[in-house]
Formats: C-alpha cells, structure tokens, sequence
C-alpha cells in the first residue's frame, strides 16, 4: 500500500509563527512534485473560511506550494484529476466530521488516500484519520451523521496530550480520560501526541517526531513512552 500521511498535534507552538515548527516537516514529506493541494477548512468555527484559507495558503506558499480551498473549488468530482495533496486543518472535530459526513467526502479522501495521495493533518485534521473521532478533546457543539473518522490509521490518536495537571482544578487529566476510553474500547490503541510532535506514515511505516515524547494505551497495559526517531510500525498492524 501506498499510504502517505503527515498527522500533526497542532499548527504552531506558543511565540512561533503559524505553522512554524512543522514548515521543514511538510516540505521533506511533499517534496517538490506537489504541486496543488486541497486544503479542507470545515474543522474552524470562529474563524471564516477565507481567513483560514488565508493563513494556511501563505504559510504553503512559503513553502513552495499553491494550496486551494474546497470552499472555493467546490467538491472535487474527481481528487486525483484535480489536485495532488489533502491538507485538513485544526478546530473542531466535530464541526469537521459533520461537514465531512454531510458532503460525503470520507469514501473519496480514504480511496485517494489509499492510492499514495499525500495527506496532512493537524489537530482535528490528525483526529479525522483514526477509525473515530471519539479521542479528540473537543466540546461536541454538533451532532456529526457519526463518529466514524477516515480508518487511515488503525489506532486512535489524542492530540495536543500534556500530563499537566491544572492546580485546583477538580477535572480528570488527559491521562484519566484516555483510560475511560481504553476501558471501554479495550482493543484500541490510544496514542497521546504531544505539542510540536508527529507522526510520519509512509512505506508501511510510521515514526513519532518532535518534541517531547508521546505516550501509547492499552487497557490492562502499562502506559509505553517514546520519543523523537521512535518506530511505532508494530501500530499499524
């Protein structure tokens, strides 16, 4: 299989610019042949679609890419006459599994996909990718036609984890809330992404990179750490 895939935490860490850390990321993983990705702005809520266009257009550009949106291509008949690349950005990832359920883009994007075309994820873009978006960290401000994601992946993933603990805060932690899902879905493989991290997927194998170290779940398992280099291929089986 052909799959490529570039599934971030997050776009930008504290005091760097937009989509700064990842920017040397996204370059080696497209190389120079792409040439017009489709980038699909349906996760952002209280940001116009435009102005999102806008920052990740530049951002791409920066990069040696011309990126359109699907708000003003329109939805693609055909992903692989028109376009070369999927980018799917961060908000909420229940707002983007309704949009991406209601315009019935999961089948084409996981047949594109599965034929080598390249795809990156940030946030609730890297969410979509699991078997569902029952990981992800956002409020369910809609109710999306279901909670299946893109299966592009075999495991689920939790970005932006942190082990931090807020002080006086009665809430369950990350960690906590990770359990409650692997307590229920007791053959699933969590994996928790850390800020400024990803994970590369590509000839049948997938590496963590970045900063920090993430952390792996399995009900009746230990909690297994790695870190930057890290190959996690065995999670593809």
């Amino acid at each position: 299989m052909n799959k490529r895939l570039l599934l971030l935490s997050n776009s930008s860490n504290y005091g760097e610019k937009y989509l700064g850390w990842p920017g040397d990321h996204i370059r080696d993983f497209l190389g120079e042949s792409i040439k017009k990705p489709l980038f699909i702005p349906y996760a952002g809520v209280t940001i116009s679609y435009d102005d999102y266009f806008e920052a990740v257009a530049g951002r791409f550009k920066s990069l040696g890419y011309d990126v359109e949106s699907i708000h003003k291509a329109g939805i693609p008949k055909n992903l692989f006459a028109e376009f070369d690349a999927i980018i799917v950005g961060g908000g909420n990832t229940f707002m983007l599994a309704h949009l991406m359920h209601k315009n019935k883009l999961l089948a084409p994007i996981q047949d594109a996909v599965n034929k080598g075309m390249p795809f990156i994820g940030w946030s609730a873009g890297s969410n979509i990718c699991c078997p569902s978006i029952k990981t992800t960290n956002d409020m369910p401000i809609i109710e999306p036609e279901s909670f299946d994601g893109l299966n592009l992946i075999p495991f689920q993933i939790n970005p932006h984890y942190t082990d931090a603990i807020i002080p006086n805060h009665g809430g369950e932690s990350r960690a906590m809330r990770i359990n409650e899902f692997v307590s229920i879905n007791q053959s699933t493989y969590v994996l928790g992404l850390p800020e400024g991290s990803l994970l590369r997927y590509e000839k049948d194998q997938l590496f963590f990179a970045g900063k920090g170290s993430c952390k792996i779940f399995k009900h009746g398992s230990p909690v297994e750490t790695y870190k930057d280099g890290d190959d996690l291929s065995w999670l593809l089986q």
